[in-house]
């Protein structure tokens, strides 16, 4: 191992993206946010994560909300901290590839609204599928940060994590995350994941999991052991359940140490006040659930990220089949294998998760196989770490086979942004606007439709504004 030397540990707070998202479905307004953003300046947090993953969609679909416009409030208000958002590759925060010139498009407006940080992902870990996005940000000045979607399996060793890691070095990345988004990682585990990463590259590793199992807070200790420069935490009204580990938590369990980090838990404690009536009312509507602020020890037992278990459970519901779980979560590892053991995050996991589902239900595997199984059979999502399996590409695809495409997805994509600035002018009122509609054209026509009533001074209600999207 290399010879780490112990030094503060860095805490990135999420509360105003990964925390929300995890916990009441992405729907905390920016008018909760705002009033407590001069105090959360004051931390010295390495980042507050509050921008891309679900927010933009969330923003514009429920909570009649322009995304932009929330992140340059964020920006005016946040003076001396770094801002940081979720970039979901190619797929910017969509689920499917987009053109080059909308990916840097993306990236050069997220920068100048006031984004510093860019964390940027792929289901499959296909470096290809993060190179356009790496570029963009570094011709921006931001800090290209690349995460690594964490998963187990045989093809996921120390050598596989060691070599992909300089491969990001190499591509031009600043830092490199480690995402584990299923909460997989037992202690031990990433003492030797960050161990090995150290050996490899010289790059800041940062470390992101979620409380699901239980373990998260004693993996953080064992990372940061390990030589992890900077760990994710939420303050602790949103945090842990499928969140993060608390802020304050963390911090504390560090002081007295060489990691500690210098926070005042005092006005740690101040923004903890302040989140937590909000948390209350979120317990009161029904919006934040309890059922995901306890352990799931399942995800460790099936290595299933909770949203994947929890819309296993709601698929077989529908169907009254709820007695086949135990069936479809066995499935879930040989369907895995099938398709070339990716990660299980979105998109992948829902893919695997249905097919699942309906190699049980059937009673014959791969006798109905919906369309997105055979798109990364196809590779239109990229490459995988293994090879399919032949006779299941044979018997899901058979006269398809020969479009298969080993080239970068995108690659075969125009460029678009043309086209969606000619579909979205009538509404267009800032140059922001053209890439809302890119990624999600339906309810940014809805959303813009419902701003321009706004404007007008007509009751969005009782106007024709196509705005189905919003139960006012």
């Amino acid at each position: 191992m290399a010879d780490i030397q112990p030094k503060p540990i860095k805490i990135t707070e999420t509360v105003l993206r990964d925390a929300h998202q995890s916990l009441i479905a992405t729907r905390m307004p920016t008018s909760i946010m705002l009033p407590i953003v001069d105090k959360m300046d004051k931390v010295g947090y390495n980042a507050v994560e509050c921008w891309g993953g679900a927010t933009f969609d969330a923003c514009l679909r429920f909570l009649k909300e322009d995304p932009w416009d929330r992140l340059r409030k964020l920006r005016d208000g946040f003076k001396n901290t770094k801002l940081q958002m979720l970039f979901r590759g190619q797929n910017i925060l969509g689920y499917s590839p987009y053109p080059d010139d909308v990916v840097e498009y993306f990236v050069q407006k997220s920068i100048a609204n006031g984004i510093d940080i860019i964390r940027i992902f792929d289901c499959l870990n296909d470096l290809r599928n993060l190179q356009t996005a790496v570029t963009a940000t570094k011709k921006e000045k931001g800090h290209a940060q690349v995460a690594l979607s964490y998963t187990l399996g045989e093809a996921y060793t120390l050598d596989y994590w060691k070599d992909i890691a300089k491969r990001i070095e190499d591509m031009g990345a600043d830092s490199i995350c480690i995402k584990d988004m299923a909460g997989l990682l037992v202690p031990k585990s990433a003492y030797d994941l960050v161990s090995a990463l150290k050996e490899s590259t010289s790059l800041p590793i940062e470390m992101h999991t979620h409380y699901t199992s239980g373990v998260a807070s004693m993996t953080y200790m064992k990372s940061v052991e390990a030589g992890a420069d900077i760990i994710d935490c939420a303050i602790s009204p949103f945090a842990l359940g499928t969140s993060q580990p608390a802020t304050e938590v963390m911090a504390a369990a560090f002081d007295g140490t060489p990691y500690a980090t210098g926070f005042d838990q005092n006005l740690l404690s101040e923004i903890a006040d302040y989140f937590r009536p909000y948390r209350e009312e979120c317990i009161d509507s029904g919006l934040m659930s309890t059922k995901v602020l306890g352990v799931n020890i399942n995800t460790l037992r099936y290595q299933v990220p909770g949203g994947m278990l929890s819309n296993l459970i709601s698929q077989l519901k529908e169907q009254g089949k709820e007695d086949k779980l135990r069936d479809v979560l066995e499935e879930v590892p040989r369907v895995r294998k099938d398709l070339g053991e990716p990660p299980l995050v979105t998109p992948s996991s829902q893919i695997v998760g249905t097919q699942a589902v309906f190699n049980v239900l059937t009673g014959e595997r791969y006798k109905v196989v919906p369309q997105q199984t055979k798109d990364i059979l196809l590779g239109k999502y990229g490459q995988t770490v293994k090879p399919f399996n032949p006779e299941v590409v044979d018997k899901a695809l058979g006269d398809e086979k020969d479009q298969t495409i080993t080239c970068r997805p995108a690659d075969l994509l125009e460029p678009g942004l043309q086209k969606f600035e000619d579909e979205c002018k009538q509404y267009k009122q800032q140059d922001e606007d053209v890439l809302s509609y890119a990624l999600f054209p339906k309810v940014a026509t809805d959303f813009f439709k419902y701003r321009q009533a706004q404007q007008t001074g007509v009751d969005p209600n009782k106007a024709d504004v196509a705005n189905k999207a919003y139960p006012v």
